[in-house]
């Protein structure tokens, strides 16, 4: 700060940039104008209240001195502290009106946006507040040693910035509720910002929303990309299995099951799911995977494959009857094809078992599940 006494005007003289500021936002105070005492009186005032209220008269009364943009922002920093976050909005906008690369107004305009808890807003400044840094970033470094001084400064503040604008929308993408808004705001981050931290902590709330938005191709991208780094988390394992074994991708398929039947059996429940949660989570997996891979031996017509995976997912898919009926119309056939050519009665049997307890259960197998039970007792003659 320079201060320069004009003894023969009777007046002071008074210009302030400071580190930080955008070059257009400066203070210069000449008391030999009423501009210039009521800018004297504010900055001399130490109660914020009443620096605030000299501030606003001032913005009133002189909006097209040189000296209004530093008002606004003085004025924008104390309605922040006050809570008066609407305020702080209107007093940035005018201030990037006249200079859209001043960052810190542009972050004050970010937490005003924060603090009214508004997503639209937050989403907003955090891309405009980004894109300020982003310009005072990417400007030439001036030649004078002093200039190129604060141009660094500038520069190292407007990247910490520009990080924290990363983390703002990183924020709201987890608390979004909405799939489609977390993933709106995921692959904004995404393509902002490719290389910031937060996209790979974003990849499993992404993967849950694609799902959620019933966008499975882009829900399948993102498991088979994790899966080939950490092949160990199960949703994206059975996610990936049952998306593969639908396309007839059947490599992919029973790789992903195999992997789900090697794993299962040694994981542990996840903090805040109950162990019974936990039982059942595991049950489904290991049982849709074991039906998985029985259902592709069937159509290789590998019987005794088959009847070795459904005999193992059989007690598993119990709580779903539609995969349980199939499951048991695919063993009669599998034990029948194993049993017939050898007159082997214990799997004819059996065959005649898993057709009666499929017959029972109403869906698509029902009737001929019905049908292979008259037909084996009538060539077995079995009561």
């Amino acid at each position: 700060m320079t201060k320069v006494r004009l003894l023969a005007l009777g007046a002071l003289f008074l210009i302030v940039s400071m580190p930080g500021e955008a070059a257009k936002r400066r203070l210069t105070v000449d008391t030999d104008h009423p501009e210039g005492v009521l800018l004297k009186q504010a900055t001399d005032e130490t109660d914020g209240g009443k620096r605030l209220a000299l501030l606003e008269q001032f913005v009133e009364k002189f909006a097209k001195h040189e000296s209004a943009t530093w008002a606004l922002g003085e004025m924008q920093a104390e309605y922040l502290k006050q809570g008066a976050f609407d305020k702080a909005l209107a007093a940035g906008e005018r201030v990037l009106a006249d200079d859209a690369d001043d960052v810190p107004v542009a972050q004050g305009n970010l937490k005003a946006a924060e603090g009214k808890k508004d997503a639209g807003l937050i989403k907003k400044w955090a891309v405009a507040t980004s894109d300020a840094a982003r310009r005072v970033v990417a400007s030439a470094k001036p030649s004078g040693e002093e200039e190129a001084k604060h141009w660094e400064a500038n520069v190292a503040y407007a990247k910490q910035v520009d990080t924290y604008c990363d983390y703002v929308l990183y924020a709201q993408a987890t608390q979004a509720a909405a799939p489609a808004e977390k993933i709106a705001l995921a692959e904004l981050l995404a393509a902002r910002s490719p290389g910031a931290e937060y996209n790979q902590q974003l990849r499993g709330p992404l993967f849950v929303a694609y799902q959620q938005a019933g966008n499975l191709d882009k829900a399948q991208a993102i498991a088979e990309e994790e899966l080939k780094k950490n092949d160990t988390n199960d949703d994206m394992l059975i996610f990936a299995a049952g998306r593969a074994y639908g396309k007839q991708e059947k490599a992919k398929a029973a790789g992903y099951a195999r992997k789900l039947i090697e794993i299962m059996p040694g994981k542990k429940a996840p903090a805040g799911m109950s162990e019974a949660d936990w039982t059942k989570s595991v049950n489904l997996k290991l049982g849709v995977s074991r039906w998985m891979l029985g259902m592709m031996a069937a159509g290789e017509q590998k019987w005794a494959e088959v009847d070795t995976q459904l005999r193992a997912a059989l007690p598993l898919l119990k709580d779903n009857k539609e995969l349980t009926a199939e499951t048991l119309f695919h063993l009669g056939l599998a034990n029948f094809k194993l049993g017939d050519p050898k007159g082997d009665r214990k799997r004819i049997l059996d065959a005649l078992q898993f057709n009666s307890q499929c017959a029972a259960i109403p869906g698509t197998y029902q009737a001929q599940a019905r049908k292979n039970v008259a037909a084996i007792r009538g060539q077995y003659r079995i009561q």
